[in-house]
């Protein structure tokens, strides 16, 4: 078995670490807050004080964080995992931090220290049930040798390091605009007489219907506050290309009266 270290235990993270614990796999988990990472203690997991002290000895290090940033301070700032990961090893990114922030993570290695971006797509229950749809950039020996860490739902590979990360932006940016394209249309509902539950029956019908699965979810857990991150990185990545629909999504997501909650929200009705 692989001895893993997970950096990052919210609802994601911990429910992958609970997963590869349940694998077989000996676990290592680090968390900004660490309170988080009890029920993980409790499941036989082991727990660091630091990210540096997460990765020493680790086959395989996991950081599953919320942005750039987060990224950038766990890996390289004090106490950062990066100086201990040794020749060997292999980083699994598996934040949404867009590809260019993916390369540039990968350049800053220790020399023999492989990068693997890998995002996921799903709800937590589905990294719990083995059924995340994971989508793999990096050296093709590399996502091999991670394979039983990546084992949380169907692997993807799709290309170099970065085409993960640039696979993740493009479907959340298509499931913002649909959950956004949602709201409108329950809006063009209730000016027209029709009730929600019969307009989300038509919807989920029809071409969004995809888009009313995600927003009738009762699991899922995707804050407004992240969803804007990924927009964020969307539109960076298009430098000014044109993307009215993105646009249009973000300036739902800032409206948002409560950017904790779930993107399910914005076909709740407060905003329109």
């Amino acid at each position: 078995m692989l001895k893993i270290a997970v950096l990052g235990a919210g609802r994601m993270g911990a429910s992958i670490a609970r997963r590869l614990l349940a694998a077989g796999h000996p676990v290592t988990v680090w968390n900004r807050t660490a309170a988080r990472t009890d029920p993980l203690r409790a499941a036989g997991g082991q727990v660091a004080d630091s990210p540096a002290e997460a990765v020493a000895g680790a086959d395989v290090t996991v950081t599953m964080l919320a942005d750039p940033a987060a990224v950038d301070a766990v890996l390289f700032g004090p106490g950062g995992a990066a100086p201990g990961l040794a020749p060997g090893a292999c980083l699994v990114e598996m934040s949404t931090i867009g590809p260019e922030a993916v390369r540039a993570v990968a350049g800053r290695l220790p020399d023999g220290v492989d990068l693997v971006d890998a995002p996921v797509a799903g709800s937590v229950s589905a990294a719990a049930a083995g059924r995340l749809r994971v989508y793999a950039g990096g050296p093709a020996a590399a996502v091999a040798r991670v394979r039983p860490v990546l084992a949380l739902g169907a692997v993807r590979h799709l290309g170099p390091t970065g085409s993960g990360s640039a696979a993740k932006l493009v479907l959340n940016a298509a499931l913002l605009i649909g959950v956004a394209g949602v709201a409108d249309a329950l809006a063009v509902a209730r000016a027209v007489g029709i009730d929600r539950d019969t307009a989300l029956d038509l919807l989920g019908g029809g071409p969004l219907g995809a888009a009313v699965a995600r927003a009738t979810s009762a699991d899922a857990d995707f804050p407004i506050t992240l969803a804007d991150k990924d927009l964020g990185l969307v539109l960076t990545a298009l430098g000014g290309a044109p993307a009215p629909l993105v646009h249009a999504a973000r300036a739902a997501l800032a409206a948002a009266p409560d950017p904790t909650a779930d993107i399910a929200t914005l076909t709740n009705g407060e905003l329109l």
